[in-house]
């Protein structure tokens, strides 16, 4: 019987092994709720700004074929368009990965797809239109799968359009839970992120409606203005939901992402403002330090960082910056000493990062805002494929969205076609 046993347990942690290792797929930038697909991605999902007169001019999900052994390699595979323009930005799947949420900055909307019934073309299959009625937050930015709800955080609100704001929590199938306000002296909000063993949540910090739906120009021009972004980044006690700690960093830390290696208790964040690469790491007492590594690209012409990527080995941090067109690669195995091992020009403006689980495939897209976009033969808007052998990228495809009449492509995110394969998918009001 023991002999048995031990067996069994030989199989069974072979097994866990080979599991592990097929994980090889999807983003690393994900929540830790969700469950991964593995081998090859097979579309792209891309969040499109609609964009009048070209094609029908409204905010689109448009699917890219990413497997080249497929049908639709790099090309338009489907697309749906919402109805009207909404400032499509930011949105992430439900913690079942049936369900894709998509939120407009400007209208506040939010579009809810399933892609799990047919992976290759997106349903459309619910619209929530009172997110500001319900929570008294503007601008749902990051959608961040829990266990049966999506967080959602906002960078504004109704009272005065300003960047005092809020998280939002949602059910599943689309009914408002709760709002959490940011806490004095952190009020402005922007990206969310989790590491459920410390039980701490990190957000970080933007600006309001006010300033974000004005030309960037104009706003960078106005100097009262110009003082009403964020600077601080807030760690939290994630199950009770409550702020334990308001660090300090200056310039506007964006986009959040939490090292994935076991033991690993640091994140690093961008400060769009200031071009400074950051490090949030935990201390021997169980705190938080917020430490400034590393400048971005060349500090006499700010780059405007913007999206970053943490491979999964916690070795490679890939960060966009929007107005040199740069990716910038650190070194980041010593978290605290990050060394700058390669920077690529990816197009006039540069946005959003995805990269593979075996960093071997890096997804960019161009738009960051509708009135923030360069103007002119720099208003390029593509979505761009790369392969990555730790020292180069190497390009694979590339999908002109002005050439397709799509609009302007921000947020990527992946899709498999046998994912869901054998199993039933409920309604989204289940």
């Amino acid at each position: 019987m023991t002999r048995t046993r031990d067996a069994l347990r030989f199989v069974a942690i072979g097994c866990l092994a080979l599991l592990a290792h097929a994980a090889r797929a999807d983003e690393t930038c994900l929540s830790p709720f969700l469950p991964k697909i593995t081998g090859q991605e097979d579309y792209v999902y891309v969040y499109t700004l609609g964009v009048d007169g070209l094609g029908d001019g409204n905010d689109k999900l448009v699917t890219l074929g990413a497997n080249p052994r497929r049908p639709g390699y790099g090309k338009v595979v489907s697309q749906v368009s919402m109805p009207g323009r909404h400032e499509a930005h930011h949105g992430d799947f439900t913690d079942d990965r049936r369900f894709l949420w998509l939120g407009g900055l400007d209208t506040s909307e939010i579009f809810v797809f399933d892609v799990a019934t047919s992976p290759g073309k997106p349903k459309l299959v619910k619209r929530i239109s009172n997110f500001v009625a319900k929570s008294g937050v503007v601008g749902p930015h990051t959608f961040y799968a829990l266990p049966g709800r999506m967080l959602i955080t906002g960078l504004s609100n109704a009272k005065d359009g300003g960047g005092k704001t809020g998280m939002v929590e949602y059910s599943n199938a689309g009914e408002f839970i709760r709002t959490i306000w940011m806490p004095a002296g952190a009020e402005y909000g922007y990206d969310a992120r989790v590491n459920p063993d410390l039980n701490r949540m990190l957000t970080s910090s933007f600006t309001g409606k006010k300033n974000y739906m004005r030309p960037l120009g104009e706003l960078m021009g106005d100097a009262e203005a110009m003082k009403r972004f964020g600077n601080t980044m807030v760690v939290w006690d994630f199950h009770a939901r409550k702020p334990l700690q308001t660090l300090d960093v200056p310039g506007a830390p964006l986009e959040i992402r939490f090292a994935l290696g076991p033991r690993h208790y640091y994140a690093f964040t961008s400060s769009a403002l200031t071009a400074r690469l950051w490090g949030i790491f935990r201390k021997d007492d169980g705190s938080f330090e917020a430490v400034d590594l590393a400048p971005i690209g060349d500090p006499a012409k700010p780059p405007l960082p913007v999206d970053i990527s943490l491979s999964s080995d916690d070795k490679t941090l890939f960060v966009d910056s929007f107005v040199d067109g740069t990716v910038h690669v650190f070194d980041v195995s010593d978290p605290r000493k990050p060394v700058v091992i390669h920077e690529q020009k990816i197009g006039a403006q540069l946005n959003m990062v995805s990269q593979s689980w075996d960093g071997s495939r890096v997804y960019f897209s161009s738009s960051l805002l509708s009135k923030w976009d360069k103007g002119g033969a720099d208003d390029e808007q593509f979505v761009k494929a790369f392969s990555w052998d730790g020292k180069v990228l190497e390009p694979l495809f590339a999908v002109d969205f002005k050439a397709e009449k799509l609009g302007r492509p921000h947020i990527m995110r992946f899709g498999q076609e046998g994912f869901w394969a054998g199993t039933s998918s409920p309604n989204v009001g289940e």
